[in-house]
């Protein structure tokens, strides 16, 4: 009798030696995956003709989340300046030199950063987000401050001071915010420069118009800081990206934390110089006033509070009513809601009589870093709308 013989197709064990793996198809051409959709399998086998790239380090994800605890160094940094200002006694006799290094330093990590490529883009092809900043800068801050002042009917001095930091540009340190929140650094880089030096004019024009008070500035000093202190850094950034690629890609993840640091370090600072001499001031009008220190100083703090929030709400809300993409949003909001509170203070105490006028600059020192800094945490672990949309796209390509 012939054996029963079973239509089962026996295939050959795969040695140990030779294992055949398939071979990735190579990517189909952008034309036909345009004409007609791609059914999903044939997708994935197209996607392994794309390698993945690698996974970062854990270092630097660790080194991204010291550099989100921003409002914690800022916050600790400000109580220590009030317990102890002396603390800080070493950075502030330095002072204007060390206050100038550290600005520069920190324009210089965010030089490392970026591209010279990124800043003429954004000059070629979005002139008039550049454009729309500078104008909610110089019409939001001083309107409100205007505004905020009149409603909780703030003494002449404290209205003037909150009015002069309405009416001052945006500072280094909502570039480092911009940095931390996934925004558009550049635009926020470039909206610090335009908005400095258009401070010349318009910081005087403002003030004079919203405050009643003529503040002139020195128009050569503060062209030639902004150069100093901004353009140059970043210029010589991202000539050293340029010329030692391998360092700078080494140095990169440090960038930010140090950034932080160094702004949480130079808004402490400011803030303990002018805390001293401010709390005499306070006593010496508590003396007049007794409940000077648990009424004013309170409606300062909130009148500072309500003005940044303002800038970071109306900045955000004009950008996207506006048609700009979410990196230029948040860039936006940040560039408008905080100021350069160190020159507010210093302009304050060059040409007003009273100390109070610099108590808003001083006090914003902190809560401006603090409120900016915890907004650009919470951006931080949202990831922008256009950025999502281009992954999905490159997946779905």
């Amino acid at each position: 009798m012939a054996p029963l013989l079973l239509p089962v197709s026996l295939r050959p064990l795969p040695s140990a030696r030779s294992v055949s793996r398939p071979v990735p198809r190579p990517c189909l051409p952008l034309l036909f995956t345009k004409r007609r959709r791609l059914p999903s399998a044939l997708r994935r086998v197209q996607c392994l003709a794309e390698p993945a790239p690698p996974p970062a380090p854990r270092w630097h994800a660790a080194l991204a989340t010291a550099a989100g605890l921003y409002p914690a160094y800022v916050t600790a940094g400000a109580s220590v300046a009030v317990a102890r200002p002396e603390a800080f006694r070493w950075f502030v006799d330095m002072a204007p030199g060390s206050y100038t290094a550290t600005l520069g330093f920190i324009m210089l990590a965010m030089g490392l950063t970026l591209n010279l490529r990124d800043f003429a883009a954004l000059l070629r092809d979005r002139p008039l987000s550049i454009l729309f900043g500078c104008a909610a800068q110089y019409t939001v801050m001083p309107v409100f401050g205007a505004i905020i002042s009149r409603a909780l009917g703030l003494p002449p001095s404290l209205s003037a001071g909150l009015i002069l930091l309405g009416c001052c540009p945006g500072g280094t340190a909502s570039n480092v915010v911009t940095l931390v929140a996934k925004g558009d650094v550049p635009l926020s880089i470039v909206m610090t420069v335009c908005s400095t030096l258009a401070a010349v004019f318009l910081t005087p024009l403002l003030t004079k118009v919203l405050a009643g008070a003529y503040i002139p500035v020195d128009a050569v000093k503060l062209s030639l800081s902004t150069l100093q202190v901004v353009v140059a850094p970043i210029l010589l950034g991202s000539s050293i990206q340029t010329a030692f690629p391998s360092i700078v890609q080494f140095v990169t993840p440090f960038a930010p934390l140090m950034a932080v640091l160094a702004s949480s370090l130079l808004a402490c600072s400011v803030f303990s110089e002018n805390f001293v001499r401010l709390s005499s001031t306070i006593a010496d009008a508590s003396s007049v006033n007794g409940n000077f220190f648990s009424g004013d100083i309170g409606v300062v703090m909130l009148s500072v509070s309500l003005l940044h929030f303002a800038g970071f709400f109306v900045g955000y809300t004009a950008a996207a009513i506006s048609g700009l993409k979410e990196k230029q949003r948040r860039a936006i909001s940040i560039e408008v809601g905080m100021q350069n509170s160190s020159l507010g203070v210093v302009l304050a105490a060059a040409h007003f009589s009273s100390p109070l006028v610099s108590l808003p600059p001083a006090l914003s020192a902190v809560i401006m870093n603090i409120m900016g800094s915890t907004l650009g945490l919470v951006w931080q672990y949202i990831t922008p709308s256009d950025l999502e949309n281009e992954t999905t796209g490159m997946h779905n390509a």
